[in-house]
């Protein structure tokens, strides 16, 4: 039942510029699909501004048949074994791995990230796929024999039938492939709608699944922004959607979907806390925090956005100015590069705004990175990496996810203060603390209200073996993305018990409850 790979007519990872912007196209069973749509977005590469590829806003009928082909295509693919799925998962993880530079090319082209973090952005969405080539383990359900008198109770995990992701700008290959192996190794169908501001890498992906023998229908891809979205919450085949973004876009799809009987897993925004205490080694929580604060241009959700400095750790300003000072800012594919552009002007604007509105409120900026040129890309949608100190809560520079390379540093006297501090803050995706004291380290990681943390580790992601847990505003629904949790998201258990008596017996009719015994 497998197809033989079907190839665009114009690839994205090999396209020429010119005047006239290429068009990416929609995926649609099996086939690259050009869109018959009047409605265009313009997307910019971020560091120049020029123009890379014009993204469709898929017509209705467009969706609908998308959707129509991933219901047409769960009706085999829900059927496959188990092992063919596995089979799919191991030569996609090959293909994965032989053309990781190829897609990380792409992501700094769309999104600007340097290439070495692009490279990364791949890698973590791989290892999800090497993951769901556990199926035969993952998807095992539970039995147990003569739980009665002569009966068995078995459950299975079965598939949802089509299920929907709909992705961010910031991953634009790590968060597909958060969905696309664990919806597809439980026998369900996937229609994706990557970012309108980055959708390359996704259109990439789908080239490698045809590649190695996946069936048409079985994932599609469409583009658009609002109309897109809404489609996809309110369409009645689509059982389960996964959503990576921002809060207002997470709360509106949560709800919407929920009311439509939706099952719907939604990571929204956040605001990321670290902890130094003094008695941590200096030069390695500085290194580790600055990393993690302007890594990716800060336009990571699980960003160390926030550090609060403890007791004499606050003396330790200076040299983290002095280290982020060292931090070369230029495109992503340029060599020794540590901060690309942010992903638009708009974007670039918005952090400007939240910048001057921390320092009119009072707020200093020992590093202020507005007003950095980079020679040779004059055009393109710079910030360098910024340090606002004396951030107070009420400042809306701490109250929004600055999304960019801005470091807010907070001041405690104790442990407990800074635990204080994290825990009324409304988001709860991931925290971390830098100590050599154990016990501290421990009182830290049960006291504090997060979902993931980070003991000297400062992005703490969990690997797919375990599910990415953020918690609070951060996160809408019951269920997780990749792990055991984001497996049980894309399958429903069914309970079979059976009774087959041992001899002869007469059963009267009875009204009364059964009871086992």
């Amino acid at each position: 039942m497998f197809r033989s790979a079907v190839s665009p007519v114009l690839s994205i990872a090999k396209r020429t510029y010119s005047n006239v912007a290429p068009c990416t196209k929609l995926f649609i069973d099996g086939q690259f699909v050009d869109s018959k749509t009047t409605e265009w977005i313009d997307l910019y590469d971020p560091a120049t501004n020029e123009i890379v590829t014009k993204v469709p806003k898929a017509t209705q009928k467009e969706m609908e048949d998308a959707v129509e082909s991933n219901k047409k295509a769960f009706e085999t693919w829900s059927q496959t074994s188990v092992l063919t799925r596995q089979q799919l998962m191991l030569k996609l993880q090959a293909v994965l791995r032989r053309d990781m530079k190829k897609i990380a090319q792409n992501i700094t082209k769309e999104q600007g990230k340097t290439l070495a973090d692009a490279e990364g952005d791949v890698l973590r969405g791989l290892q999800v796929v090497e993951h769901a080539c556990s199926a035969g383990t993952l998807l095992q359900g539970e039995s147990l024999q003569n739980i009665s008198r002569d009966m068995d109770v078995v459950s299975y995990k079965l598939p949802l039938g089509v299920t929907a992701g709909i992705c961010p700008f910031n991953f634009p290959a790590m968060i597909p492939l958060w969905m696309i192996p664990m919806s597809l190794i439980a026998g369900n169908t996937m229609l994706i709608k990557p970012s309108e501001k980055d959708p390359g890498a996704t259109i990439l992906l789908m080239e490698l699944l045809n590649e190695v023998g996946c069936p048409p229908g079985v994932v599609n891809v469409i583009h658009g922004a609002h109309d897109a979205v809404n489609f996809i919450c309110d369409h009645p085949d689509i059982r389960a959607i996964s959503f990576v973004g921002a809060d207002q876009a997470g709360k509106h799809i949560y709800e919407r979907g929920a009311k439509h009987g939706k099952r719907v897993q939604s990571n929204m925004g956040a605001k990321n806390h670290c902890v130094v205490l003094p008695d941590a080694n200096k030069e390695t929580a500085i290194n580790q925090v600055l990393g993690a604060a302007f890594g990716a241009a800060g336009q990571r959700c699980m960003a160390l956005s926030v550090v609060i400095l403890v007791g004499e750790a606050q003396k330790w300003i200076p040299d983290m100015v002095k280290a982020a000072q060292t931090l070369k800012v230029n495109a992503g594919h340029e060599p020794g590069t540590d901060l690309g552009p942010v992903i638009s002007k708009q974007s670039k604007e918005r952090i400007h705004r939240l910048i001057a509105s921390g320092i009119e409120q009072g707020a200093k900026c020992p590093l202020d990175g507005r007003g950095i040129k980079v020679e040779k890309y004059p055009n393109g949608n710079f910030v360098g990496p910024t340090i606002l100190t004396d951030v107070q809560p009420h400042h809306e520079c701490y109250k929004e996810e600055i999304f960019g390379p801005v470091l807010c540093v907070m001041n405690a006297d104790t442990l407990e203060e800074a635990t204080a501090i994290i825990n009324k803050n409304p988001y709860g995706n991931g925290t971390a603390i830098f100590t050599t004291n154990g016990s501290l380290a421990r009182q830290f990681t049960h006291e504090v209200d997060a979902g993931q943390v980070g003991v000297n580790v400062p992005i703490p992601v969990p690997l797919p073996m375990f599910s990415f847990t953020g918690s609070r505003g951060s996160f809408h629904g019951d269920l997780h993305f990749y792990g055991k949790q984001g497996l049980n998201f894309y399958t429903q258990t069914k309970t079979v018990t059976t009774l087959w008596r041992k001899g002869q017996e007469q059963v009267k009719a009875s009204g009364s409850m059964p009871v086992q015994n």
